[in-house]
């Protein structure tokens, strides 16, 4: 799978989220798996499906029938990282994120925890 850096936006998340979750699906099995939390017309997912194809996130895998079939052409870590590294560059890096959420109760000793450890391993790679 590729880690095209794609910048996406989050109704395009919510559908790739579909596609890592079930792989290879039409456009009527995606505009179904959103349904149990977001009405969207099939016309719509449809139009989000090919915005994703032509940003190089999906791609085409078969027809069958009548229905394409897509499958996701990036990871979900590279979708993750690309955001996250966004995110660092708009408040300033790190430190600013990390106060937020240490502030807000979002960040836990737990999660300090586990920060520490990947920290001590160093980058990953």
């Amino acid at each position: 799978m590729s880690q095209t850096r794609v910048a996406l936006s989050k109704f395009e998340i919510e559908v790739m989220d579909v596609l890592w979750r079930i792989g290879e699906a039409s456009v009527r099995e995606v505009q179904e798996a959103l349904a149990d939390h977001k009405s969207s017309a099939y016309t719509t997912v449809q139009t989000i499906l090919q915005r994703l194809e032509q940003k190089g996130a999906v791609r085409r895998t078969r027809k069958v029938g009548n229905a394409l079939l897509f499958e996701p052409a990036v990871t979900k870590r590279s979708i993750h990282r690309r955001l996250i590294d966004e995110l660092l560059e708009l408040v300033g890096g790190s430190q600013p994120l990390l106060s937020h959420l240490v502030e807000t109760g979002k960040l836990s000793l737990a999660d300090l925890k586990e920060v520490e450890k990947h920290a001590r391993k160093g980058p990953a790679k």
